[in-house]
């Protein structure tokens, strides 16, 4: 048997996560005393689900051409030493293998193609196909092999990089079995799921297991919500459906953690809550229209809580608000922190980012904020979310050294008010406002917060300041009142604001 060529350049994320992890092995006991009945090793329905969606899974083979140069590669003649006795035999070995002259121009070889395997499934009957973005990345060629070994030229209708998802088309040659999605947010910890994937290249392998964690974030993208199960899913599975005992697809087999490439029972499916909303997208526009809301947010941590007078510590604090946003005409203030989105429950920033993401275009919502310790509630209409511009960071330059500014301590910072001379120093643009920071004493906790200098301090318990000593009374007024901490809203030279909770005591 052949294993399938993997593309060097493009290494499959079901191989592994990136992350190495030790791992202590267990012997346990396999049987009691009184033997292991059968129904515990499994339900019994496993095998009725594979037969009924077994012709609706299929294998995704693709191809590509890669460069190969002549500095290395399976086709560059090692170097031997002047007068080896190998050197005529490797000599006329690459020669041939390389054609007459033994080469391409320029020492380089031609290029070659490369060829990899994983998984799909087919969710219409005319031939819609949905497997990750990454099987079929950079590919020149994309074919879908069906369970019957029929192999079928495929077309691109879009992808999703940021949920690794993408949707094929295929013109089969007879009618197809195709797959429905289910229910995610129904499934159990504890459920049994079965998946059904192209491990190793093997083609069509059926694996059970149960549903070992929900709403998995594992910072691979922003919109992370995993189902984790222990069902083996290994290289090749990538872009396979995770099924429940119905039959319904509730998850896309998408990585796996795993310090050998094999399974060691931490795998991750995109759940189909997700799946389907994405999906839909790419068929209807070929692309994703995400909901934008015009914020940066951040976590609330428990001194930001106890500043803010948030109990307990929930929600997504807004560091920041696009004046072309959607937030802006709505009310939307620094400070505010989001705590209910269009009727769903915003535990942290993640939650808020996903589904403002889900959120159709347009829509009207009603967005519940604690402001000062109270709730209100803003109705925004969403925009459309836009990649990001690639903006490349200024070169600083060296420049003559200004007069010294006069500083005052507050918080373990040299603070001082802002000049013309400070402002050059640090890049620091006009509209920004308040006090800047000269110095970071090492042992403080602004330190610890990351705070450096050049950074400017605009707000001190959500009130603006203009100088050390505005800063100084605030932090006094703070320590009679009985505060632990203080909250203060700091922009960097760009006028990007963060929230940061330090310790006055």
């Amino acid at each position: 048997m052949t294993a399938a060529t993997t593309a060097p350049s493009r290494s499959r994320r079901c191989v592994r996560l990136g992350v190495r992890i030790g791992l202590a092995a267990l012997a346990v006991g396999a049987f009691s005393a009184f033997g292991t009945p059968a129904h515990a090793r499994g339900p019994d329905g496993i095998a009725d689900v594979a037969e009924k969606v077994i012709d609706a899974v299929v294998n995704i083979s693709t191809s590509q051409t890669v460069e190969a140069k002549g500095g290395g590669g399976s086709n560059t003649m090692p170097q031997l030493p002047p007068g080896s006795p190998f050197e005529e035999f490797f000599d006329d070995f690459f020669k041939n293998r390389r054609g007459p002259g033994g080469g391409s121009k320029g020492g380089d070889n031609p290029p070659r193609k490369t060829n990899s395997l994983g998984s799909g499934f087919i969710i219409d009957a005319s031939g819609v196909v949905v497997t990750n973005n990454h099987v079929i990345a950079d590919a020149d060629e994309i074919h879908v092999i069906l369970n019957d070994g029929t192999k079928i030229k495929a077309e691109l209708v879009g992808v999703d990089k940021k949920t690794d998802l993408a949707v094929l088309k295929i013109k089969p040659p007879k009618p197809l079995v195709a797959v429905k999605f289910g229910d995610s947010d129904k499934l159990r910890l504890g459920d049994w799921v079965v998946a059904i994937g192209n491990p190793f290249s093997l083609g069509g392998t059926v694996t059970a297991g149960i549903v070992s964690a929900k709403n998995r974030d594992i910072s691979s993208g922003p919109y992370d919500s995993y189902i984790q199960t222990d069902a083996s899913i290994n290289r090749g599975n990538s872009g396979g459906p995770l099924f429940n005992l119905d039959g319904d697809v509730i998850g896309v087999n998408t990585l796996i953690i795993s310090p050998s490439g094999g399974s060691i029972g931490i795998g991750f499916a995109v759940p189909s809550k997700t799946v389907v909303g994405v999906v839909d997208q790419l068929r209807q526009f070929g692309e994703l229209r995400r909901g934008w809301l015009g914020v940066r947010i951040q976590s609330v941590t428990d001194e930001i809580a106890e500043s803010l007078n948030i109990k307990p510590a929930r929600g997504a604090l807004v560091a920041g608000v696009d004046d072309k946003g959607p937030a802006k005409p709505a009310g939307i203030e620094p400070g505010d922190v989001v705590v209910k989105f269009d009727g769903k429950d915003v535990k942290d920033p993640k939650d808020l980012s996903r589904v403002v993401a889900d959120t159709a275009v347009g829509k009207e919502v009603d967005v519940v904020i604690i402001r000062k310790g109270q709730e209100e509630t803003k109705k925004v209409t969403l925009g459309r979310l836009q990649d990001p511009e690639k903006v490349q960071a200024a070169v600083k330059t060296d420049e003559p050294a200004p007069e010294k500014p006069v500083t005052q301590k507050a918080l373990g910072l040299d603070l001082a008010a802002l000049s013309k001379d400070l402002r050059a120093r640090y890049r620091i643009k006009d509209s920004v406002k308040g006090v800047v920071v000269t110095n970071v004493d090492a042992n403080s906790d602004a330190a610890e917060k990351r705070l450096s200098a050049g950074d400017v301090i605009v707000e001190v318990a959500q009130e603006a300041v203009s100088s050390g000593a505005d800063i100084q009374k605030r932090v006094d007024q703070l320590k009679k009142d009985g505060k632990k901490s203080v909250l203060l809203l700091v922009s960097n030279g760009d006028g990007e604001l963060r929230f940061v909770a330090l310790s006055v005591q």
